[in-house]
């Protein structure tokens, strides 16, 4: 599984990226707003720290204006992965764009049918929101499993990345049942590595090796 860090906040990305755990960046028009910053300008600045994917997302609602947006926003580097909406004018800039060679992110999948028709426009992502259907008490993670199903079923290439994901049980979940990334908060990406047993076993070896008096080197 792919992890891709869901922020524009460049110094979390630069210190993840030390990590060699991301993959690839998502950001949205909410993500910009709280960096206060050009947007041109940060996503040039992301695409110089991550070699993967930099999803960018159009504005626009009528597909010529998608299709203009995407286009400017691909120009910026070409690592950048232009982010549509799921809607019947964003397949169709969809279709375009992917037919002309961009990589392509639908966004604000809620159903398992939007993201067949997703796959049929070509997407290179499709992203199914989790959190926010579990916000509604409908199981996000049974979309993944729908979505992966349908998918396989029809040997479709688009990548299923799970997004709005809160909790490490999110990520466990839509490994499990084979989704191909998952973009994370960078909290909840860190959090990961948490464990009290892993806590708890490192104190213990750390307080019996100060009793050895030793030092390495």
């Amino acid at each position: 599984m792919k992890f891709f860090v869901d922020t524009a906040d460049l110094s979390e990305i630069k210190d993840l990226s030390e990590t060699g755990l991301i993959d690839g960046v998502t950001t949205n028009p909410s993500l910009i707003m709280k960096a206060d910053r050009p947007m041109k300008d940060i996503i040039a600045e992301i695409c110089e720290i991550v070699d993967g994917p930099v999803s960018a997302e159009v504005t626009a609602i009528e597909t010529d204006e998608m299709i203009r947006e995407g286009k400017l926003l691909a120009g910026i580097a070409e690592n950048v992965c232009i982010k549509l909406p799921l809607t019947l004018a964003g397949l169709k800039a969809c279709k375009e764009l992917t037919d002309e060679g961009f990589q392509t992110n639908v966004t604000l999948c809620f159903s398992a049918v939007q993201a067949l028709l997703a796959a049929k426009a070509g997407a290179t992502y499709i992203s199914p929101f989790i959190g926010r259907l579990d916000d509604i008490n409908i199981d996000g993670m049974g979309l993944i499993a729908d979505i992966r199903r349908i998918y396989d079923n029809y040997g479709f290439e688009t990548e299923i990345l799970a997004a709005s994901i809160r909790t490490s049980n999110h990520v466990r979940e839509a490994a499990l049942l084979g989704a191909d990334v998952a973009t994370v908060p960078p909290a909840t990406l860190k959090g990961l590595v948490k464990h009290p047993l892993t806590d708890k076993g490192l104190d213990a070896f750390l307080a019996d090796w100060k009793k050895t008096g030793q030092t390495i080197g």
